[in-house]
């Protein structure tokens, strides 16, 4: 049952009858700021299910209230160039990806005064990738997962202080863009226009390639998986789920001796 539209038709008549709330989107041509004016590339649930964050190629973080649907911010030129992927971390920051080469990071304004002018502010640039970002993961263990156009990977990691965040690692082979990524468990999935899917082993120790999954005959556009019991404790079992632009679904069942 399909229950709304965002933004919702209230939403936008209360911006649009306002001069206000219109903002320039092109050289001569405005819209209201709940809107998103070009593809939506990206969408991430609080975990407690309250607000949906939204990117898109019109470079917008948008936010919007799952109760009612209302657009509560539009944090707008967010980046300079089209937004592709959004990720929220287990403390509510939220990380966007853009062809512009760079990670952002968001977090909520807690103090009252600022948070009537702006209700999510800027907190860092990671700026360390030497081309556009396609894909963005989070592991439970809070290291992000970064997916390039020049087919790598950077794995990046918090200080022990949870301020500093800086590339700890670096996962090469793919020979074409990184279009999609999943983690499961302790296993990452990435999915690239070269139509493979490489399984990594990612900790302080090892960052190292486990498997290369073909048989996709066009790139890898989706990735999802989960563990599953194997019947043993000498190894660990995995289905890993992939879609690509070859108008399959594939299902791929990987076997990963325990450490």
């Amino acid at each position: 049952m399909h229950l709304a539209t965002m933004p919702t038709m209230s939403d936008r008549l209360a911006k649009c009858l306002m001069p206000n709330n219109q903002v320039q989107i092109r050289r001569h041509k405005k819209a209201s700021w709940v809107h998103h004016v070009d593809a939506v590339s990206g969408l991430a649930l609080s975990r407690d299910g309250a607000l949906l964050y939204s990117v898109s190629w019109d470079r917008t973080l948008k936010i919007w209230r799952t109760t009612d649907f209302k657009c509560l911010e539009s944090i707008t030129n967010s980046h300079d160039d089209a937004i592709n992927a959004v990720e929220l971390s287990e403390n509510g920051d939220i990380y966007t990806g853009s062809s512009d080469r760079k990670i952002k990071v968001w977090r909520k304004n807690l103090d009252e005064e600022k948070k009537k002018k702006k209700k999510h502010y800027l907190v860092a640039t990671l700026s360390d990738h030497d081309s556009g970002i396609n894909a963005l993961a989070l592991s439970s263990y809070n290291l992000l997962y970064s997916g390039g156009s020049d087919g790598s990977i950077l794995v990046w990691e918090r200080d022990h202080e949870g301020g500093h965040i800086a590339v700890a690692g670096v996962l090469r082979g793919h020979t074409e863009s990184v279009l999609c990524l999943a983690v499961v468990s302790d296993i990452v999935c990435s999915g690239s226009a070269d139509k493979t899917v490489r399984l990594w082993k990612c900790s302080s120790e090892d960052y190292s390639c486990l498997a290369v999954l073909e048989g996709h005959r066009g790139p890898v556009k989706c990735l999802t998986g989960t563990i599953r019991d194997s019947g043993t404790q000498s190894e660990a079992s995995y289905h890993i789920y992939s879609g690509g632009l070859d108008s399959q679904v594939k299902v791929w069942e990987i076997l990963v001796p325990a450490l």
